[in-house]
């Protein structure tokens, strides 16, 4: 439930999580059946999105189709509460054959890559959507005990699994990324992989270590993949990347130093670029491609261009 209007893409959830509800079999047992709780569905980590002659849309279900969906094998995983109405997840599992072409969901939609379709649905279905993706996968990532090796099985309506060999608990984790927009006077850094396409350069990015604070993963970041020492680091916004279940968390870091040293383990390529150069690879002209909005990267590019001096 955000408080503050984040600019990127999967931010800007309307749901309350309604943690305390998580421990509360009878309510979560009455919203299974409830007339007015939203389902949606997800097969091999893609939500269910609805046919509608306007365009893409989630294709939430209620709790009547939901029923159909829902097997002995279905994890059904509580996601929050909008305007008092609780919405769910149901795990659709990773094989078998498209619960789309045949059954409840027939001619109903399709299942679709949360990545492709999120800029066309809805802002805070897509930031819902996200939260689904991930928890999910979480799941279908750790059906064993870290600490002894046996199964273990979902509680709290999705937010814990438990082992009951070693009576261990396991709980969803976040990984922390620094992703930064290196500035030297009217200049800022980019780079970009061997595997992109062509002139597509953007912000280096990399995990937080332990003990490690944002700070210095963006200092060690910038001097490990470019050579390049960083000064005053400042913070621009965060974007959840269900990718599997990362936090990209955006920087503007002010660069000591402009010679740029490419360490070829990590990157292709890396240069300065101008704001008019940049300009116009946000107004897709040039031959320079940026990232598009899906991507934090994205509005560190487009803050440094319009609003620096």
């Amino acid at each position: 439930m955000a408080s503050t209007r984040n600019p990127n893409i999967f931010a800007n959830s309307p749901l309350d999580r309604a943690s305390h509800r998580r421990l509360d079999a009878e309510w979560l047992k009455q919203r299974l059946t409830d007339d007015r709780s939203l389902f949606m569905p997800m097969w091999r980590l893609m939500p269910f999105l609805a046919n509608s002659a306007s365009g893409k849309r989630a294709g939430w279900v209620t709790a009547g189709l939901a029923g159909q969906l829902i097997s002995g094998d279905s994890n059904v995983l509580f996601l929050g509460v909008v305007n008092e109405n609780a919405h769910f997840a149901i795990d659709m599992g990773l094989g078998g054959a498209d619960p789309s072409q045949d059954g409840a969901l027939a001619h109903l939609g399709s299942f679709e890559d949360l990545r492709t379709v999120a800029e066309a649905i809805d802002p805070g279905d897509a930031a819902i959507l996200a939260q689904a993706k991930s928890i999910i996968d979480w799941h279908q990532r750790h059906g064993f005990c870290a600490n002894c090796g046996h199964k273990t099985v979902m509680a709290d309506a999705g937010y814990k699994r438990y082992c009951q060999n070693c009576e261990t608990e396991h709980f969803p984790r976040t990984d922390p990324v620094v992703i930064m927009l290196a500035v030297h006077g009217d200049k800022c850094l980019l780079g970009r992989q061997k595997k992109w396409p062509k002139g597509f350069y953007s912000a280096l990015a990399g995990f937080v270590e332990p003990g490690e604070s944002i700070e210095e993963a963006v200092s060690r970041e910038l001097f490990e993949e470019a050579a390049v020492r960083a000064g005053i680091v400042q913070y621009h916004s965060t974007q959840p990347w269900p990718y599997p279940s990362s936090l990209m968390i955006g920087c503007f870091a002010e660069a000591l130093n402009d010679n740029v040293i490419v360490d070829q383990t990590e990157l292709e390529d890396a240069r300065w670029f101008t704001k008019a150069e940049l300009r116009e690879a946000l107004a897709g002209r040039g031959p320079i491609r940026c990232p598009p909005p899906l991507a934090i990267a994205h509005q560190l590019v487009k803050t440094w261009v319009e609003h620096s001096g």
